[in-house]
């Protein structure tokens, strides 16, 4: 079970990640607004636990933009404020629980055991032209039949779908690749894109990978028109 830990206190962030590996969750841990919608993006993951008072926002922001978007796991907020309206608050915009501080690693596994049991978030089947994949047992199919893609290109088209139809940057990416056993060399990703690329046109998955100059890749339907290049 995976969970993204969003908290800038540095020592809080450790102390739960080590007690929720103790625990058997295997925790990665961000500090802002930014990197956690970055990790979120091109990971999976079975719970999310943040932290309100972030650097760059307010970690409820997050919530919010989060709450209507398919296979968004639990969501889980742990913060000082405490009184009845912020609680309801928090609720009320999408957070599956809310954990005031101080609070003890005892009660922050049991909640996000409790999360994860209840299955808060149904998987949904992400489709686009004649390519289906479904988050839940990551099976990928084109016009119904099997797809299986080698290794890093699976990584780069599973990343690619979770986020569509927004753009995923570089740097994400590489990112995930690196989580792989092998070293990522610095022009990585533009081989495995150019490699998908091919494979995606020969099974004819109705799909193509666009380059949004300055952002980074993003998937459409292949009858969708390539984005106009940016300055970056």
């Amino acid at each position: 079970m995976r969970v993204l830990l969003v908290e800038d206190n540095d020592r809080l962030a450790a102390l739960l990640g080590e007690g929720l590996r103790r625990a058997g969750w295997e925790a990665e841990m961000v500090g802002s607004v930014a990197d956690a919608e970055a990790a979120l993006a091109t990971g999976e993951y079975d719970a999310l636990l943040l932290d309100r008072g972030l650097p760059d926002g307010d970690g409820l922001d997050l919530i919010r933009r989060l709450r209507h978007q398919p296979n968004t796991p639990p969501m889980l907020l742990m913060t000082a404020l405490g009184d009845v309206a912020e609680v309801c608050k928090g609720l009320d915009l999408g957070a599956d629980d809310y954990m005031v501080k101080p609070i003890t690693l005892r009660e922050v596994v049991a909640r996000l055991n409790a999360a994860q049991r209840r299955g808060t978030r149904v998987a949904v089947t992400l489709t686009l032209g004649a390519l289906s994949f479904d988050p839940a047992s990551r099976a990928l199919t084109v016009a119904g039949r099997a797809f299986e893609p080698p290794r890093r290109e699976r990584t780069l088209l599973e990343a690619l779908l979770r986020a569509m139809p927004r753009p995923v940057a570089k740097e994400a990416l590489e990112a995930r690749m690196a989580s792989l056993d092998r070293a990522v060399q610095p022009n990585a990703v533009e081989v495995y894109v150019h490699r998908l690329r091919t494979r995606l046109n020969e099974v004819q998955a109705g799909v193509v990978i666009h380059t949004v100059r300055g952002l980074g890749y993003r998937l459409d339907a292949a009858s969708v028109q390539a984005p106009p290049a940016e300055a970056g």
